[in-house]
């Protein structure tokens, strides 16, 4: 199948998971040096493929070759000692140690009478991180105390600094977003430089043009194709990963709106400022609409969306809904039904979900205590009102009874934004709600909102994938040092207006 220079050839894998077959006969090769692109939508493979190359599983059938030599992948370790890292989309990090002891497991420096050489371990990886253009993280701070994107770019670091031959990047830019994906290309380069093989498992397209020689496609567990990156365009790629043409990938925004509205906003900002990074700002949401935030990481774009849902206390101002004043003193004032607030967080993992419990339980705790009889709770009612919910969210049958962490990361978002539905919130925060999900499940996502909006739910959406912006907001504000530094509406909403605000160029309110 593949050619003696090839760093790693995967033929006519298998592998399944009682009836659930995860992989059915999947082949494809790489050649040494070469940045190659994985993809495929959630569900088509990618994930297992990535723990097999990893020797997390084992493949039922088929064989593995690393630079020309068959090779049987029993355990991580076995995977490291050939020269494969991978960077997880979903870290692989303690968050309760420091970057230093996360990036030198499980080899620390040790003395002769193996006790740990501390200031030796913190400097190597000082020196390293230097090396990676990442000097400004602390290599004695807590995992837990960084920003996800962080947290992300030490995922990747941890990776290189362990010398790998083949590195697994899984989804890397889902967190990262524009300087931190230029930071990501160089590394890449240097890597690619250096002869280092990389497999870049991606959802994005931008991406895998800019940095990628070769791709390939991967649908129900097979491959479907293998191309050069440069011959084919978006249109055939879309076609390979979802088997049919995306004839839209975003739907129509509505018309403008005519004259002055007399209605007060369903949720509105006056100047509000937190302890953290949102110095002040000031917006209106009107029912009905999308309104887009957009910023580069730490520009306050959390703080705003912790504020709005009683996550980060006040230090000034005011949050109204529908004309009125609310105290927003914890999540359970925000989500009570006369606010109506609900929010779609940054991770939904470890923030929006129990994974080990199924749907049902998921989507109906919030609003837990309405099927609540003398005690008891009403499984029969319960059941009922999910299962509702979940067919509203296209999300199949099974998920009542199935653990959330088993299902794709589009369809545990679906379910993230399901128990929202049900509880009937009116405002809707959604914080990169299409993080690390496929281009099919993100059409599903935006024609989701695009009917609650219309319905009259009002929708603040963060993201940090500008062309989703553009294409679904009728209005996006830009935020720049804690503060809404531009308001975009309309025809003026472009892709280069809103990183020049985003990059600290003043610019007016424009309309269109």
């Amino acid at each position: 199948m593949a050619a003696s220079g090839d760093a790693l050839e995967v033929e006519q894998v298998r592998k399944a998971y009682g009836a659930t077959v995860a992989l059915d006969g999947a082949s494809f090769a790489v050649s040494r040096g070469e940045v190659h692109a994985l993809l495929g939508e959630n569900g088509a493979g990618k994930s297992t493929m990535v723990k097999l190359l990893s020797g997390l599983i084992r493949p039922d059938r088929g064989s593995l070759r690393l630079f020309g030599a068959a090779v049987r992948l029993g355990s991580p370790a076995d995977a490291h000692r050939l020269g494969v890292q991978t960077a997880f989309q979903e870290m692989t990090l303690v968050k309760d140690l420091t970057v230093a002891e996360n990036l030198l497991l499980p080899n620390a420096p040790t003395g002769p009478l193996g006790q740990l050489r501390r200031y030796q371990g913190e400097r190597l990886v000082t020196e390293h991180l230097e090396r990676l253009g990442l000097g400004g993280i602390d290599p004695r701070a807590e995992v837990r105390d960084l920003e996800l994107p962080e947290r992300q770019k030490i995922e990747i670091a941890r990776a290189v600094f362990r010398r790998p031959r083949i590195l697994l990047l899984d989804e890397p830019t889902s967190t990262l977003s524009g300087r931190d994906i230029d930071w990501l290309g160089g590394l890449i380069e240097r890597m690619r430089n250096e002869g280092v093989t990389v497999v870049f498992i991606s959802h994005r397209m931008p991406e895998v043009r800019r940095f990628c020689d070769r791709l390939t496609v991967l649908r129900n567990g097979k491959d479907v194709g293998t191309a050069e990156v440069a011959d084919v365009g978006d249109d055939e790629v879309i076609r390979m990963i979802i088997g049919r043409s995306l004839a839209a990938t975003f739907p129509p925004k509505p018309r403008a709106r005519a004259g002055a509205v007399a209605v007060p906003p369903a949720l509105e900002a006056r100047g509000i400022a937190t302890d953290g990074r949102l110095e002040e700002a000031s917006f209106a949401l009107r029912s009905g609409e999308i309104l887009g935030v957009a910023g580069l990481q730490g520009m306050g774009q959390q703080d705003l969306f912790l504020a709005c849902f009683g996550m980060a206390p006040l230090t000034k101002g005011e949050i109204r809904v529908d004309g009125r004043a609310v105290t927003l003193a914890s999540p359970k004032d925000a989500v009570r039904a006369a606010v109506g607030i609900s929010l779609v967080p940054e991770d939904r993992k470890t923030e929006g979900l129990f994974l080990e419990l199924d749907g049902r339980f998921n989507v109906s705790l919030p609003v837990i205590d309405r099927f609540a009889r003398a005690g008891l709770i009403d499984t029969a009612a319960e059941t009922a009102a999910v299962a509702e919910i979940l067919r509203e969210v296209e999300i199949a049958p099974r998920a009542l009874y199935t653990r959330a962490g088993a299902f794709s990361g589009g369809n545990q978002q679906k379910i993230a934004i399901a128990k929202w539905l049900l509880a009937g919130s009116r405002i809707l925060l959604m914080f990169d709600p299409t993080r690390g999900v496929d281009i099919g499940t993100k059409h599903q996502l935006y024609l989701l909102m695009r009917r609650l909006a219309d319905a009259g739910a009002a929708i603040l959406f963060y993201s940090t994938e500008i062309p989703e912006l553009v294409n679904l907001c009728e209005r996006v504000l830009v935020m720049y040092q804690g503060r809404i530094a531009a308001e975009l509406v309309g025809e003026a909403i472009d892709e280069e207006a809103i990183m020049r605000a985003a990059l600290g160029e003043r610019s007016e309110v424009r309309a269109a």
